[in-house]
């Protein structure tokens, strides 16, 4: 049978790079090694091509001597009959193929060094606070409770009975890996695999500490006190450093994430770090114009109504809004009055209304006028 191509075999353009070749290797490897189909003849074939390919590919004299005169420069039974393969494959470590294809392991079978030793950064925790509009305005100290690992008290994070102390582990001698080697129909391959008996972490515990039942860490409720900000707005994450759980083999614990919920508030209403409320003033006053208090965040505040303003005209109040966040400044409230017009009027009151009615023109309703000379025009 005609021998593909080994660049072809890898999906490989002809000149790849060394990277790409073991790449494109891995990749393939994976596909077809014969743990991923037991009792596949053809996987079988396909992974010893592929496998073939390689080992001629990274091989930088190999590599020249195909790239020049093809499979008879790397094969001299090539095309006398015999189109074999002289290239052994014996004693191949699979950790360096699927190391970084499974992270660690696959199935237990095969893959790189585990890394159960290695420092990890513990467990990130979310949790939610609510707080008033007030709070959010002004900022506010709040106690908070929420369960979290921790390392045992007891055993200080060992896992032994105070006393003792962990032991280095038999099978694996403290490595946390187990290497084993694996006869195939074209060769033998070497595999590593976590150790069973210690869980990768080359220690074992005699006597359990009787607090955290040998693991070292127990669950507890914690209560800390946490700053919110002036300002803060609802939806808004607080991240507090190292509140997560606690990590393993040194590293740093995880944080705490906490999302606030602001509450409602009867009289203002919230846009960004501006506040909105509406003010009820009488006919009267808006008419003659007044004086009148409204309520701010920092107390009340006098307003002038102009004579003559209109129900929902908007007055601004600079600087009565919400804080920025880590900021001097503040955002404005607009004010918005609105006119009541009076209900269940006496004789003398409605009588008094009448005589200012007939007493008045089109000067003294300027968008009446305006919008009925709007309507003739438009329909005649």
């Amino acid at each position: 049978m005609e021998k593909r191509d080994y660049y072809e075999v890898l999906g490989l353009s002809k000149g790849a790079s060394d990277s790409e070749i073991k790449s494109a290797y891995r990749k393939m490897a994976k596909k077809y090694h014969p743990d991923l189909h037991p009792g596949d003849k053809e996987a079988e074939e396909k992974f010893k091509e592929v496998n073939e390919a390689y080992a001629v590919l990274s091989d930088s004299d190999k590599k020249a001597k195909y790239d020049q005169f093809g499979h008879a420069g790397v094969d001299p039974n090539y095309g006398a009959g015999g189109g074999g393969f002289s290239g052994g494959f014996q004693d191949v470590d699979l950790g360096d193929i699927f190391g970084n294809i499974f992270g660690g392991g696959f199935g237990g079978g095969f893959g790189g060094q585990s890394r159960r030793n290695a420092p990890r950064q513990g467990r990130t925790l979310e949790m939610g606070l609510t707080i008033s509009f007030e709070e959010a305005a002004f900022g506010v100290e709040k106690e908070i409770s929420y369960m979290r690992v921790e390392n045992c008290a007891k055993c200080n994070g060992t896992g032994a009975k105070p006393g003792t102390s962990p032991i280095t582990c038999t099978t694996c001698n403290g490595t946390g890996q187990v290497r084993s080697a694996q006869n195939t129909p074209f060769g033998q391959f070497m595999s590593t695999r976590t150790c069973t008996v210690c869980g990768g972490t080359g220690k074992t515990i005699k006597d359990k500490c009787t607090d955290c039942d040998g693991k070292g860490k127990v669950r507890r409720k914690i209560k800390k006190t946490v700053k919110i900000p002036a300002g803060i707005a609802d939806g808004q994450v607080i991240q507090n450093s190292g509140g997560g759980d606690v990590g393993s083999n040194g590293g740093r614990p995880g944080d705490l994430y906490i999302q606030i919920s602001v509450g409602k508030h009867p009289v203002f209403e919230r846009e960004g770090q501006n506040i909105h409320c509406d003010v009820p003033i009488t006919f009267v006053q808006a008419a003659l114009g007044a004086e009148i208090e409204v309520p701010t965040l920092y107390g009340k505040e006098k307003v002038k109504i102009a004579e003559g303003m209109q129900s929902h005209e908007i007055i601004k109040l600079k600087g009565k809004g919400l804080p920025y966040l880590h900021s001097s400044n503040r955002g404005d409230q607009f004010v918005r009055i609105i006119v009541e017009v009076p209900k269940n009027l006496s004789a003398k009151q409605k009588e008094i209304l009448q005589q200012f009615a007939d007493s008045s023109n089109e000067k003294n309703y300027n968008k009446q006028s305006k919008w009925w000379e709007k309507i003739k025009k438009t329909f005649g």
